[in-house]
C-alpha cells in the first residue's frame, strides 16, 4: 500500500500540528497474536518524489510480520531486524528511530515525537542514526532490544520509523517543515506475573428525543476503560440504556485495544431508548487479553452502572391531549343527558297540566245543568185550555 503526500499537503499539515506521522504498519487493532499487517508507504517532496516502506525483516528482507513482539527476561537483550524500502527514483538517506509507543484515542498506534524524549520502552531500542539506500533498493537493518535489570513483569510497546524531513514555505512565506514517518509497533513482554485487567468508570449520557410519541429515542453514552494491569488488554462488552442493548464494538468496527495504565473514553449512540423518565445505564465491561501464541488470558469483568433523565413530552402532550378529549366527551354526555332529563321533566309537567284541565272543563256544564233542573220551578198556567191556546197564538 502506497501513499503519497505532495509538498503543499505536507505544508498545511505542520501548520496544524507540527509533526505529522504520515504512516505506521502497526496492527492498531489486532491482538499481541494478530496477523502480519500490511506494509504502510509514504512520500516526502525534496529533489524529487520519495517513496518509502519500513517492515519487519530477516536476514534476507522483509518477513510476514506487521509487528515484532517479543518476551524477554529482566536484564537479556535480543537482536532483531527490520527492512527499510525505497521506492524513489534517487538514493534516500532516512533518520532512524524509536521512541516510547501508544495509542491514541481513535484507537491507533502512534509513537512520541522526534521531538519529545523517550523514558520507557523507546530507551530499550538501539539501532543506527539513518541509512542510505539505492533507488528500488532495499537494506536490512539491526536493531537490539535491552531489557532493564529492574523492568516490571508485562507488556512494553515502542516503534520505530525510517523518516524524511522536508523544507517548504507557507502561504504568508514563513519557512516550515514536517518530518514524515512511516514505522511498526514493537512490543516487548517482560516475563514473571502477568495480571491482565481493566476496569469501567465515569458512565454518562445524553438523550436525543423523538417528538413522535410512537417512537423510541437515542441515547449517547459515554464510559471511560483503565488498563489497571500490565498486559495489553481489549475493551468489549455490552451497553444497556432502558429499553435498548448493544455490544461494543460494534460488527466491522475496530476491536479499543489499551496497553498498561492507559485510559480510553468510548461513545457510543444507542438507538430504540424509550424515555421514561428515569433510564437506567449499565456498561458490563468483559475485557480479553492473549499471550504471543494466541492463546487466552483470564481477566475479570467490570461493571458501571448510571441514570439518565429521559422525559416522555410527547407521550405526556399525547395523553393529555386524549384525557381533555375524554373530558369533553363525558362533560358533552353529561349535558345532553341533562338536556334531555329536563325536556322530559318538562313535557310531563305538560301533559300533567294538560290532562287536568280537560278534566276541569269536562266537569263543569254537567254541574251547571243539573244545578238549574233543581232550582227552576215548573210552570203552572191556570188558564183555561182554551185561553192556552189563545196565548200561544198571540206570542
Amino acid at each position: 500500500m502506497r501513499r503519497r503526500m505532495t509538498r503543499a499537503r505536507m505544508i498545511a499539515a505542520i501548520t496544524l500540528s507540527g509533526v505529522v506521522l504520515a504512516g505506521f504498519a502497526s496492527g492498531v487493532a489486532a491482538a499481541p497474536s494478530a496477523a502480519a499487517a500490511p506494509a504502510l508507504v509514504a512520500t516526502a517532496a525534496d529533489d524529487g518524489e520519495i517513496t518509502w516502506a519500513v517492515t519487519p525483516a530477516d536476514e534476507s528482507g522483509p518477513d510476514q510480520r506487521g509487528v515484532i513482539e517479543q518476551e524477554l527476561d529482566p536484564g537479556q537483550s535480543r537482536t532483531d531486524r527490520f527492512a527499510v524500502r525505497n521506492f524513489s527514483a534517487i538514493p534516500v538517506t532516512f533518520a532512524l528511530s524509536a521512541a516510547d509507543g501508544y495509542y491514541s484515542d481513535n484507537g491507533r498506534f502512534t509513537m512520541l515525537p522526534s521531538s519529545e524524549p523517550s523514558t520507557l520502552a523507546g530507551t530499550w531500542i538501539s539501532l543506527p542514526d539513518s541509512v542510505t539506500v539505492e533507488p528500488g533498493g532495499t537494506t536490512v537493518v539491526e536493531f537490539t532490544t535491552s531489557v532493564p535489570d529492574d523492568a516490571l513483569p508485562g507488556d512494553h510497546a515502542a516503534g520505530i520509523a525510517a523518516s524524511v524531513l522536508s523544507a517548504g514555505t507557507d502561504s504568508s512565506g514563513t519557512g516550515v517543515g514536517v518530518e514524515s514517518r512511516v514505522g511498526f509497533r514493537i512490543t516487548t513482554r517482560v516475563t514473571g506475573e502477568l495480571t491482565p485487567a481493566a476496569t469501567v468508570q465515569s458512565v454518562a449520557g445524553s438523550y436525543d428525543l423523538s417528538w413522535n410519541p410512537f417512537r423510541p429515542g437515542e441515547a449517547t453514552v459515554s464510559f471511560e476503560v483503565t488498563n489497571s494491569g500490565n498486559t495489553a488488554v481489549q475493551a468489549q462488552g455490552t451497553l444497556t440504556a432502558g429499553t435498548a442493548a448493544a455490544d461494543f464494538p460494534a460488527p466491522g468496527e475496530a476491536v479499543q485495544q489499551l496497553l498498561p495504565g492507559e485510559t480510553r473514553t468510548i461513545t457510543l449512540a444507542l438507538a430504540g431508548v424509550w424515555p421514561t423518565v428515569v433510564v437506567p445505564l449499565a456498561v458490563d465491561l468483559a475485557p480479553s487479553a492473549r499471550d504471543f501464541a494466541g492463546a487466552d488470558l483470564p481477566v475479570e469483568p467490570s461493571a458501571a452502572s448510571a441514570t439518565l433523565w429521559a422525559l416522555p413530552l410527547p407521550q405526556l402532550v399525547l395523553l393529555t391531549g386524549l384525557v381533555l378529549l375524554l373530558a369533553a366527551l363525558l362533560w358533552r354526555r353529561r349535558r345532553s343527558r341533562a338536556r334531555l332529563a329536563a325536556a322530559v321533566a318538562a313535557a310531563r309537567e305538560e301533559g300533567f297540566a294538560a290532562a287536568r284541565t280537560r278534566d276541569a272543563a269536562s266537569a263543569q256544564p254537567a254541574f251547571a245543568e243539573s244545578s238549574a233542573t233543581a232550582t227552576t220551578p215548573p210552570i203552572i198556567d191556570p188558564s183555561p185550555p182554551g185561553e192556552s191556546v189563545t196565548r200561544r197564538s198571540l206570542r
